[in-house]
């Protein structure tokens, strides 16, 4: 073998030693990264004593051999950084979701309530709006007498249009329309069988012969006790009384 391809064995074994000491570290950072709990052998020198067979390797495949003991580093060292940051990433999404979720319910949450008061704001606007064009009780001519379809024309036009229906479904049970109507057993009175009749005296001193008044006190009293005379009906029908 010619002198300028020959290696000494001194520097052959350093070699095999730092080249052992690599593939040890490489072992430890693969192991590392597939989660092995082995440990690794910190015997580099009895390693490289079972690598004399280096010493008949020229120097130019020596370096390749470190080169890939290198290689082997860098490798599993970006095994480990890829797992890390695809854990990093995994986690931040997770997280994002979760904020997603809670800001997508809020939004909703608040939509909902804005809506509400909207409708409430709209539902009372229009119940102002409907009790101003209606007329009073006092604005009818007195009559020594009414039929039903009087009546009937006076409460439309002093009843919200959207509650008459509701309102005569009530007049009906309780009086079929008769203002002077008396319950024989209790003494109820009139066109909302009021009992006593005498209460329908706070709109008026005429209660007992005025169905306009009659008509008044019974749109107060499904107003201020039920909130309309939806609402009225809707408890008469439940409970065959209101």
């Amino acid at each position: 073998m010619l002198e300028g391809n020959r290696v000494s064995r001194i520097s052959v074994r350093g070699f095999a030693v730092a080249s052992a000491t690599a593939v040890t570290a490489v072992g430890s950072v693969v192991g590392v990264a597939s989660g092995s709990t082995a440990q690794p052998s910190n015997d580099a020198e009895a390693t490289a004593s079972d690598s004399t067979l280096l010493a008949d390797i020229p120097a130019g495949q020596q370096a390749q051999v470190q080169t890939a003991s290198l290689t082997q580093q860098a490798d599993a060292q970006a095994i480990a950084a890829d797992a890390s940051a695809k854990k990093d990433a995994e986690e931040a999404a997770r997280k994002q979701a979760a904020e997603d979720a809670v800001a997508k319910q809020q939004a909703a949450e608040k939509a909902a309530e804005k809506a509400e008061k909207e409708a409430k704001e709209r539902k009372a606007a229009q119940e102002a709006a409907s009790r101003s064009a209606t007329r009073d009780a006092s604005s009818f001519s007195v009559q020594s007498s009414y039929t039903v379809a009087q009546i009937q024309a006076m409460a439309r036009q002093m009843v919200p249009s959207g509650q008459f229906q509701c309102f005569s479904n009530i007049v009906d049970h309780e009086s079929s329309w008769n203002y002077k109507a008396v319950n024989a057993s209790s003494g109820a009175y009139g066109l909302f069988q009021a009992l006593p009749g005498s209460k329908m005296s706070s709109v008026g001193s005429d209660w007992q012969t005025n169905p306009a008044t009659q008509i008044k006190w019974g749109l107060n009293y499904m107003d201020s006790r039920y909130g309309s005379p939806c609402e009225a009906w809707s408890f008469w029908q439940q409970n065959n009384w209101y």
